[in-house]
């Protein structure tokens, strides 16, 4: 039976001292349990959310906070990052035979990381209304079936940035089920309208932020709001990786220029002021998708920022002949501190309906070496033969 609680009239001093002991402790004890039940997402090593879901007509979030870094006590160690670029995996029923695992089983070796990320450029769902009409030939719009999230789990993916231009071609409720998949497999996301994902990796805490133009996704033509997020982000984690899915598409725009970059009418950034702002607030690695071909590397204050790293798969969806189909994995390995601590590119290139492969002739290392001394030749990226990173 539930008891009532008795009057605080006339209780003594130690009385009422007592009963503020047991509130701070019951509060305390309700803390802890909002921790444990966020522990759920943890098999991912995600520590929170922050934010999410702050798109049009969604709920409003159950925001967490997360306590600031403590400088004076800095883990030691690294991290290393394996990253990719645009991937898809079919649409309209169409899937690759065996999903998306077989699709990346002649890569899964490389894909192994600390944390491996990649910009998932689909919805993941079925059943949904998309954006474009039945009889459209010019209108693009990605699905894959739910399973792809466990498949990438499976081959070694544990974050993706799902802030881009195909994040919404099944509306909010295909939105809603691409998250729900992911959290089903127990990968994290950044990218959502608001968002900043915190993950753990050996005692270090990583901020993940996503960017893209348009509301439905963390715009990326806001840049004051997300030097703030960065900002906050980076009192908040030991180091911050943000994802930009920024530029121009296709081989006739692989060259990074300064500006607002256009396509199709659309406004699609300007990656240079962007990536240098978000580094400003306290960005230690940029990582771009979007252009759908290889661009430059920079050095900008000491933090590496890759303009895009392509396409990763593109199963009868992306274009893969040319520079379209030459590609790579970027394995970063970064401090505590965010500082650079080694790295390499694995050259690859599509084959097929858009199958990652080793490249035996590692065009992707040529093709950035030349891209990086041309567009950023103060700051820009040097690859060795190996594909390892000059420092």
């Amino acid at each position: 039976m539930r008891q009532t609680a008795p009057s605080v009239t006339g209780l003594s001093n130690a009385d009422r001292l007592e009963r503020r002991r047991l509130r701070r402790h019951r509060e305390r004890l309700r803390l802890v349990a909002a921790v444990g039940a966020g522990a759920a997402a943890v098999a991912a090593g995600v520590v929170a959310v922050v934010g999410l879901h702050r798109a049009p007509a969604a709920t409003p979030p159950q925001k967490q906070v997360i306590a600031p870094i403590d400088r004076r006590v800095r883990p030691v160690g690294s991290v290393e990052i394996a990253a990719v670029g645009d991937m898809t995996f079919g649409s309209d029923g169409i899937a690759p035979s065996g999903g998306a695992g077989a699709l990346l089983a002649g890569v899964a070796s490389a894909l192994r990381s600390d944390l491996t990320v990649g910009n998932l450029e689909t919805t993941l769902g079925s059943g949904r209304s998309s954006k474009c009409a039945p009889s459209s030939t010019t209108c693009f719009r990605f699905q894959a079936p739910t399973s792809t999230a466990a498949a990438l789990r499976q081959a070694g993916i544990a974050a993706v940035n799902v802030a881009n231009n195909h994040s919404y071609d099944y509306g909010l409720a295909g939105q809603h089920e691409t998250s729900a998949a992911l959290q089903s497999a127990h990968i994290a996301y950044a990218g959502r309208p608001g968002q900043t994902t915190y993950l753990g990796r050996h005692g270090i805490r990583i901020a993940l932020l996503g960017f893209a133009p348009g509301n439905y996704n963390q715009n990326l033509l806001d840049l004051p709001a997300a030097v703030e997020l960065v900002k906050e982000a980076s009192t908040r984690a030991d180091f911050v990786v943000v994802f930009i899915h920024a530029g121009a598409e296709g081989p006739a725009h692989q060259h990074v220029r300064p500006g607002m970059e256009m396509y199709l009418g659309e406004q699609r950034g300007d990656p240079v002021r962007f990536a240098h702002a978000v580094v400003d607030a306290g960005a230690d690695l940029v990582l771009g998708s979007g252009p759908h071909v290889l661009r430059a590397m920079e050095w900008y204050r000491g933090r590496l920022i890759a303009y895009s790293l392509g396409n990763f798969s593109g199963y009868k969806t992306l274009r893969i002949d040319g520079v379209s189909g030459i590609t790579g994995i970027l394995r970063i390995r970064l401090r505590a501190d965010g500082s650079f601590a080694g790295g390499r590119l694995v050259p690859l290139r599509l084959v097929g309906f858009g199958t990652p492969t080793p490249d035996r002739r590692r065009a992707a290392i040529g093709i950035v070496n030349k891209l990086s001394s041309s567009d950023f030749p103060t700051g820009r990226v040097h690859l060795l033969p190996s594909g390892t990173l000059e420092p």
